[in-house]
């Protein structure tokens, strides 16, 4: 809940989150992994010795160091988030120290995802995001549904030209009406002939 508020105390005006991932589960399988095997062992090879000799179940006390390092990595994992929004993607890295890498929608030319024959089969690969700003290209390495994150990011940037479109259309089409308006305030005298003349040039060069 908390890395949802970091994330939402980020966003613009009118800006809002479409999709939000992280690296899949094998990521952080990887990382455990030894960590597992570890306390595995230590708990198995005390429980034995305290069998001949009960002082031994102070060894116990071994397994939670690695116990501590697979709870780093999975705090670290868990805060590790890929966030489209309609207006740009967002790369949150950190437990207590935050880094945040933002690429504008406005400046990606292209998106470039890989998948390997385990991508595909357990569903997850990179995404690179090509962009046009100072800080280059993003990686994305090994996150969960790729193909949904590179269409949702894809569509975004898509609605975003739409929008952008619609605005300067609105603006368009409204000074006809303002040029009407301008041609009823001057047939009732309260604008001189000089006047709407020159305001009706001023908004055809708009157009």
């Amino acid at each position: 809940m908390a890395k949802i508020h970091y994330v939402l105390s980020m966003l613009g005006d009118n800006e809002r989150i479409i999709l939000s991932t992280r690296q899949h589960w094998f990521v952080l399988f990887s990382s455990i992994i030894a960590e597992i095997v570890v306390t595995l062992i230590v708990i198995s090879a005390f429980t034995v010795m305290t069998l001949t000799n009960p002082l031994a179940a102070f060894g116990f006390l071994l397994a939670l160091i690695p116990l501590a390092i697979m709870t780093w990595d999975i705090f670290t994992w868990n805060n590790h988030q890929y966030v489209v929004t309609n207006r740009r993607v967002i790369q949150v890295s950190g437990i207590f120290t935050k880094n945040v890498v933002d690429s504008s929608l406005e400046k990606v030319n292209d998106v470039k995802m890989t998948q390997s024959f385990f991508g595909r089969l357990f569903d997850y690969g990179d995404v690179e995001i090509l962009t046009a700003s100072e800080t280059g290209d993003n990686l994305f390495k090994r996150i969960g549904d790729p193909i949904k994150f590179k269409t949702a990011m894809l569509n975004a940037k898509e609605k975003l030209g739409y929008e952008g479109t619609g605005t300067h259309a609105q603006r368009v089409e409204s000074i006809p009406e303002q040029i009407a308006e301008l041609d009823g305030l001057r047939k009732q005298g309260i604008v001189t002939e000089e006047e709407f003349k020159a305001k009706k040039k001023e908004l055809l060069a708009k157009m």
